[in-house]
């Protein structure tokens, strides 16, 4: 053969294509068309467990990503935790462990962690049900509400299902805390008239967040 061996391993066939039509363009051929026909494809299974459609052993062709297989297994259910967990098996017999957040993968579309698998992978999405968000001051019903993971609800819907607001209560001056990544604690000031009247969108919420409704100072 004209390039001798190439290494091949990890390339799909369209990348293989166009390296052998570069490498050929180099030193035999102008502007060479390469087409690749692959007489067999080596059997590689990927894994996939655990918040799924379909659970189970998949086939992995080509540079298949994460999304791709959790999309291929049904997609996320309602029960999904907040994080992807991919176990890696090295050839020396080690593991590798991928921690992911569902909320950077998808929610932000962070290309970067969408990776593309490699044989013998194993993608576990964790169950994780329900989170909590906490209300308190001037609503009807105060305390923890339980809410689905995936479903989490937004301010308005929120302030609903505490009730809604009492009689004393300040609109205009609705608090939200929340700990961010790093530990610290923000406070977000919103005036739920401007909501209500459309004139602002309603807010999603985040697990762990509190809501705090003042009282109308007269």
């Amino acid at each position: 053969p004209l390039l001798g061996e190439i290494e091949v391993e990890e390339l799909t066939k369209a990348e293989l294509e166009r390296k052998l039509s570069q490498l050929l363009d180099k030193k035999y051929l102008q502007n060479p068309q390469v087409t690749v026909f692959i007489r067999e494809y080596q059997s590689k299974k990927v894994y996939v467990l655990g918040a799924v459609g379909k659970p189970g052993s998949y086939e992995l062709l080509g540079r298949q990503t994460v999304l791709q297989l959790i999309s291929d297994a049904g997609g996320l259910i309602e029960d999904a935790g907040d994080e992807i967990i991919v176990i890696r098996q090295h050839k020396d017999g080690q593991s590798k462990t991928l921690r992911i957040l569902i909320d950077d993968l998808i929610l932000k579309g962070d290309a970067r962690l969408n990776i593309p698998l490699e044989p013998n992978d194993i993608v576990n999405i964790p169950v994780d049900k329900t989170v909590f968000i906490y209300v308190f001051g001037q609503v009807r019903k105060p305390g923890a509400l339980n809410v689905k993971k995936l479903n989490i609800p937004t301010l308005l819907q929120v302030i609903a299902q505490a009730g809604g607001f009492s009689e004393r209560a300040s609109k205009r001056g609705v608090l939200i805390k929340r700990i961010d990544k790093d530990g610290k604690e923000q406070e977000i000031k919103v005036n739920v008239k401007d909501i209500i009247k459309g004139k602002k969108k309603d807010i999603r919420l985040k697990k762990n967040d509190v809501v705090y409704v003042p009282e109308t100072i007269f």
